[in-house]
């Protein structure tokens, strides 16, 4: 069985026990990780990473330390200077500022709203089974999803601490409500959601332009027909150069649901990585 995603593992073994959350304040220079990093440490397990190495282990040690309570921890929530030259036995040339916050189960809703704060927004439309098998593999990228469907029932009665689920009717309705920058994947059970899903995406980015991708699941086909209907509603080529379809890396060809996940995850990887800032347009900024 695969471990489960970080946030929620993290989550489960607060409920059960004290730990250390070790996060990264800020770097300089070459460094294993960027800032917002984590990791929470148990007195026998870990759960995440900073990076690895000397680095990690050191980290480690200190988070442990803070733990039993020994008088050379760390103090809570001070940001500790690690260079990552050969005193370090790293060589990446960098300098890593690592804080340190003794974490129990009474922290575990802020810490929730904390972790996901920084994750890059994904509305994903559609509770199927490429949509279910997508969300999965999502949850352990640094995404927050938004998995919205028209119809009442189709969620899991669990999902990952990173997804919130959305019924909405009319499902177009909700477009309007995405944070600023989401990437939009659109596979709804039916082409007429799906087409005014598109719809409303389009007008959003007429009036906005805040959306860095929508993606579209079908074949040229499928894009060929709504193409045609969405010039006959006034949307220029342009516009139109704005919407994704197929999805997913060209090459991966299985149609398996679990298949289709790993490309267009690949995809959204490429084009709207979670760390990219983006112009008002959508595209990433220089």
């Amino acid at each position: 069985m695969l471990p489960p995603p970080a946030l929620d593992d993290c989550l489960a073994r607060l409920a059960r026990e004290e730990g250390v959350l070790v996060s990264v304040a800020a770097t300089q220079g070459s460094a294993p990780r960027e800032a917002g990093t984590w990791m929470a440490v148990w007195r026998a397990a870990l759960t995440g990473t900073i990076g690895g190495g000397q680095l990690e282990y050191q980290a480690i040690a200190a988070a442990r330390a803070l733990l039993d309570g020994a008088g050379d921890a760390p103090t809570q929530d001070a940001a500790l200077r690690y260079p990552l030259g050969p005193s370090l036995g790293q060589c990446c040339g960098g300098v890593v500022f690592l804080r340190y916050r003794r974490i129990t189960a009474a922290d575990a809703p802020s810490l929730r709203r904390e972790l996901t704060a920084s994750l890059a927004p994904v509305a994903l439309f559609g509770g199927g089974h490429v949509g279910a098998a997508i969300v999965r593999l999502l949850a352990g990228l640094p995404y927050a999803v938004r998995w919205i469907d028209s119809r009442d029932g189709v969620f899991p009665d669990a999902v990952p601490a990173q997804v919130e689920t959305e019924s909405s009717e009319p499902v177009q309705a909700a477009v309007a409500a995405l944070p600023a920058h989401a990437r939009v994947l659109i596979m709804s059970f039916s082409h007429a959601e799906d087409l005014d899903i598109v719809i409303a995406c389009l007008q959003r980015l007429r009036t906005r332009g805040d959306l860095p991708y929508v993606g579209l699941i079908g074949s040229q086909t499928k894009w060929a027909t709504f193409r045609h209907r969405l010039q006959a509603r006034g949307f220029t080529e342009v516009e139109l150069a704005r919407i994704t379809c197929p999805i997913g890396v060209p090459g991966i060809t299985g149609k398996e649901p679990e298949v289709i996940a790993v490309a267009v995850a690949a995809q959204l990887l490429q084009v709207a990585p979670p760390n990219a800032a983006f112009t008002a347009a959508g595209t990433p900024a220089p």
